[in-house]
């Protein structure tokens, strides 16, 4: 883990230098080529046009959806305030109309005379008790204020002295006794500041429900008005019943929304004080009684049970130990507010309302409306779009499904060509090797019957741009007459859409191959082998051609024509036209390419900037290597070696090689390999003359090239002996081995 973790970090830091050699303009090419690269890309996979498609509508969609829920969240928070606002509006216009009507009854100058009376019989006790219940007056009052309340719709009335005692009722029960609590609390402060309504309590009394019949804790509250003498002075309080299960609850529905929408009171408790819309279902979900005559009304508490208990769901808690509603606690608190996003109501239901609390008459005041109601717009819309969107994403796959099963059968109807051995008139007898765009294959022409080399374009990287930079391969190669480069016989497309050219057949050995297998060359070889291959980018240089991937591996060794150590040049694929911009991209000259340990400064930093005199640094890159045998840079990465090649000064060739090397190659050699290109050999033509100016070491003639050629044969063949002996014996081994056991079967 340790030596993984110190390779990880190095390969970290070889990065980060990297980058920060090549700099801001590699950076900027780099973004140029990848703009490039997804244009053409775009260009030619025209499967991926639906799944843009389906991308570019659906962060449209998310952003039209946040933009609606945003409009709908401000139109319904407008919407609830309204709702709201006409709702408290209605109940004050209510309450004040109550609280001036109780003030007109109590003017009544007869009821204040008969009033003043009963105050005298105010005594106090069992006696004073039995006297207010007994007094005429008590009678007179009844009478008078009968048909009153009746007309006005009131249930009854009570009228309270200073002291707290009731002196006057329609009923007798509550005559002559001390008031308590709240009704207390409420005609105290009708005595010190005016006419005002209470909010709903439940009555001690037996009163009547809408059957008629007398029940106790009925839903009861009061408009109420001072008594004042004729000097002005309040001696007692007229209150007159109302009954808020009909009225009070009725106001708070004055404007409500929808089928889900509602306004209920509340007081500081969390105590309804209005009847619910949903009595019905508060019984079905067990939160009243089931019974005919539970009402919602000072019964249910405000809880926030955390589950949609309309959909079966029960809470964890008991209700007393519920959280208030969101909106409730608020509210209590005194503020005012509205919450257009999604909070749960006392039934668990997600709901959206506004809110605010009556300070002047001590309750809170709400009204909601269901999420699924209050937003049915959006989500119908939401549906419609996501349904759209599945149409669309199920089509893109369709699409992309179709297109790559037609190109797996391509690609398995070109295999299988292959794998026939027949490419149109070419027959493919062997495969030779493979590099970056394509494999090559040793192949017959049916009539001519010469062996050819077939060079097939991979199906993997059959693309628009892979098949241009084929064809241009193809071109620039065949327009090149040198001997020293390799020559082109054909070029085609066969039916099934696999792509080849056909170039000359060469039997011998690469350079690469040729120093790792026999060790580093003689000079005088080393500058036979590179007057050749001089005269072939001599050419090409000449043309304006830069081949920008010179390496040992490219430059190749034969016999031809009885000549021997006859180079031939290839793979041009990488070729750069100087004086032709619009072929740049063919060749991606904005991107670092070749071979690392050949690649020249200007192709690492500044691919851009790649001339014929790169081509002369992997030149002065080769002669090291055939020399040396060994490459002029190694490192443990690739980006640590491109670093070597634009900082780093190379060893001297004679240093790093145990054979002794002329001052004037090793001058030309460290002369191709400066790191400025200004500092080199012009172009190859310049090489050349160089070349053939330098004094080395030994002699390399056609004799000689001969006998190496001559022992190269007679080593392989020998090889070949020795290969076929192993196999021979081997299968006489595997002959015998199934003998005996065929022998041991049939003795069993």
């Amino acid at each position: 883990m340790t030596a993984k973790n110190s390779i990880s970090k190095s390969l970290a830091r070889a990065s980060f230098t990297a980058l920060s050699a090549v700099g801001p303009a590699m950076r900027r090419l780099a973004s140029r080529s990848s703009v490039q690269a997804t244009g053409k890309f775009l260009r030619q996979q025209l499967w991926i046009w639906p799944i843009l498609a389906a991308i570019i509508l659906g962060v449209t969609g998310l952003l039209v959806e946040q933009s609606v829920d945003k409009a709908m969240s401000r139109q319904r928070e407008a919407e609830l305030n309204t709702i709201l606002n006409a709702d408290v509006e209605a109940l004050k216009i209510w309450m004040e109309d109550q609280g001036q009507t109780a003030e007109l009854v109590a003017r009544d100058e007869k009821l204040q005379d008969m009033i003043a009376q009963l105050l005298q019989s105010n005594t106090g006790g069992v006696e004073g008790e039995r006297s207010l219940i007994y007094s005429k007056t008590q009678t007179e009052i009844r009478t008078r204020l009968k048909p009153i309340l009746s007309s006005l719709g009131y249930m009854g009335y009570f009228i309270v002295a200073e002291n707290g005692v009731t002196i006057a009722a329609e009923q007798d029960a509550p005559v002559g006794k001390q008031m308590g609590g709240y009704r207390k609390e409420f005609f105290d402060r009708v005595f010190q500041s005016g006419p005002s309504v209470s909010k709903p309590y439940r009555s001690p009394l037996l009163l009547q429900d809408e059957s008629g019949e007398y029940r106790a804790n009925l839903p009861t509250m009061f408009a109420a008005a001072p008594l004042k003498q004729s000097d002005g002075k309040v001696h007692a309080v007229l209150g007159l019943r109302i009954r808020p299960d009909m009225q009070f609850s009725q106001i708070l529905r004055v404007a409500q929304a929808g089928q889900t929408g509602e306004t209920y009171a509340f007081d500081k408790d969390g105590l309804l004080l209005s009847n619910s819309r949903f009595d019905n279902d508060l019984k079905r979900i067990g939160l009243l009684a089931d019974l005919p005559e539970s009402q919602s009304i000072l019964t249910l508490k405000l809880r926030n049970p955390g589950v949609n208990m309309m959909k079966g769901e029960r809470p964890e808690q008991l209700r007393n130990d519920q959280p208030l509603p969101f909106n409730v606690a608020d509210a209590i608190q005194g503020k005012s507010g509205c919450e257009p996003w999604e909070y749960r109501d006392y039934r668990g239901v997600p709901v959206v309302g506004a809110w605010t609390w009556l300070t002047d008459y001590d309750f809170g005041v709400c009204t909601e409306i269901d999420v699924e109601e209050a937003y049915a717009p959006v989500y119908i819309l939401r549906r419609a779009f996501w349904g759209l969107m599945i149409l669309l994403g199920i089509a893109s796959v369709a699409i992309y499904v179709a297109m790559f099963l037609m190109a797996k059968q391509q690609k398995m109807l070109q295999a299988a060509v292959l794998q026939a051995k027949q490419l149109g008139q070419y027959a493919l007898e062997e495969k030779l090797g493979s590099g970056g765009m394509g494999t090559v294959y040793k192949a017959r022409h049916a009539m001519l019957r010469r062996p050819t080399a077939l060079k097939l374009l991979d199906v993997d990287k059959i693309s628009g741009s892979s098949i241009a930079r084929f064809e241009r391969e193809v071109q620039i190669t065949a327009t090149l007459t040198h001997p020293n480069t390799v020559s082109i016989f054909d070029y085609g497309r066969t039916p099934e859409g696999i792509f080849y050219y056909a170039m000359e057949y060469l039997e011998g050995i690469n350079l690469d191959d040729l120093v790792t297998r026999h060790g580093p060359l003689p000079e005088a070889r080393l500058v036979y082998i590179l007057r050749q291959v001089c005269g072939s980018l001599g050419e090409a240089h000449a043309a304006g051609l830069v081949h920008r991937d010179i390496k040992p591996a490219n430059i190749f060794l034969t016999q031809r024509g009885g000549v021997q150590d006859f180079v031939k040049v290839l793979d041009f694929g990488l070729v750069k036209t100087v004086s032709d911009s619009e072929q740049a991209h063919l060749t991606s000259t904005n991107a670092v390419t070749g071979t690392p340990h050949y690649l020249s400064p200007e192709g690492i930093s500044q691919p851009d900037q790649v001339d014929v005199r790169s081509d002369v640094y992997a030149l002065g890159a080769v002669m090291y290597f055939l020399l040396t045998g060994s490459t002029v840079f190694s490192g443990q990465s690739v980006v640590e070696i491109c670093m070597k090649h634009v900082r780093e000064k190379p060893e001297t060739p004679s240093e790093r090689s145990s054979k002794s090397i002329s001052p004037q190659v090793e001058s030309l050699i460290l002369r191709c390999l400066a790191k400025s290109q200004a500092d080199r050999p012009a172009n190859a033509n310049d090489v050349l003359k160089e070349l053939n100016q330098c004094a080395f070491q030994g002699t390399w003639t056609e004799s000689d090239a001969a006998i190496w050629w001559k022992n190269r044969q007679d080593q392989r063949q020998q090889e070949t002996q020795v290969f076929t002996a192993e196999l021979h014996e081997a299968a006489m081994t595997t002959a015998r081995s199934e003998a005996n056991a065929t022998m041991e079967r049939t003795q069993l």
